[in-house]
């Protein structure tokens, strides 16, 4: 079983950060990052970034997307959209990378997802019981519809407090910056209907106290790896799929039988389109199975 820290997985690390083009570095004390980023508009912002983030071969976008007016919204909105949708992603990676490797060592939380003590025992199912399935993909498949729905939704008003921001990402707002849940509960700005006690970003205040040059620092840094986590995430889920992917192949990794591109699967036909969803295969692209 697929089972890091080990001599594999450290291989694993060097080739992902390497793939990623993602050197956990950024440009050394003195470098003139938060003065050019003032400066720069932009597809140039992505430019001054590439040098900043020492980046091997320098700015590159082959898709040409740096010069797209997405819905005529001009080219400095576009690439806000752009730097903070890299973001998001390379953020939600790392997460998704850590959790693969902790689920593949059956790593769990020592209480019920559903039953507890209070439920029916007949039916509850523990932590520890999807930890036993060897798949992180398949875990995730077996997860009751209840608690898909729960992170669903908790997703949607993280994101519904991050898109009411102001000013905007693509309206000069700063890309991947999300405001204080604290500030945005009870009544605030975000309408959370409840007290948070913690913030999202920096819960403790560890990090208040930091320069604007650090934090730049900082950002270069999130974005590489983040880079390197959406390889390295991908690399783990086409190897459990079967595929054939250079240096992921001798770590035995455990092989999965559900969709790992589907939020809902097969337990989860009695919500509205789903049942009707499952009859398409992907990897056919959209056939009627």
């Amino acid at each position: 079983p697929f089972r890091p820290p080990s001599p594999q997985m450290a291989a694993l690390s060097l080739s992902t950060s390497a793939l990623g083009l993602a050197h956990g570095v950024a440009p050394p004390r003195g470098s003139p990052s938060i003065s050019m980023m003032a400066k720069a508009t932009g597809k140039d912002t992505l430019i001054a970034l590439a040098e900043e983030q020492q980046i091997p071969m320098g700015f590159w976008d082959p898709l040409k997307l740096a010069d797209k007016d997405f819905w005529s919204e001009g080219n400095d909105a576009t690439v806000g959209w752009l730097r903070h949708a890299e973001i998001k992603h390379g953020r939600v990676a790392m997460a998704a990378f850590v959790g693969f490797c902790v689920q593949s060592n059956g790593i769990h939380f020592p209480w019920d997802i559903k039953g507890g003590i209070l439920g029916d025992a007949a039916t509850a199912l523990s932590y520890g019981d999807l930890s036993a399935i060897p798949a992180p993909v398949d875990q995730w498949a077996a997860v009751p519809t209840a608690g898909k729905l729960q992170i669903l939704g908790t997703i949607a008003v993280l994101e519904y407090v991050g898109e009411t921001l102001e000013p905007h990402y693509m309206r000069g707002g700063k890309p991947g910056f999300y405001p204080s849940l604290k500030d945005a509960a009870g009544g605030g700005k975000g309408n959370i209907p409840h007290p948070v006690p913690l913030d999202l970003y920096d819960p403790f205040g560890f990090f208040e106290g930091d320069s604007e040059e650090k934090k730049a620092r900082g950002r270069n840094v999130e974005i590489n790896n983040g880079r390197a986590a959406m390889l390295g995430i991908f690399g783990l889920i086409c190897a459990s799929k079967g595929l054939i992917v250079p240096g992921l192949d001798s770590l035995g990794i455990a092989q999965a039988t559900a969709e790992p591109m589907s939020y809902f699967g097969p337990n989860d036909a009695g919500l509205p389109f789903v049942e009707n969803m499952l009859k398409f295969d992907i990897a056919s692209f959209g056939q009627p199975q």
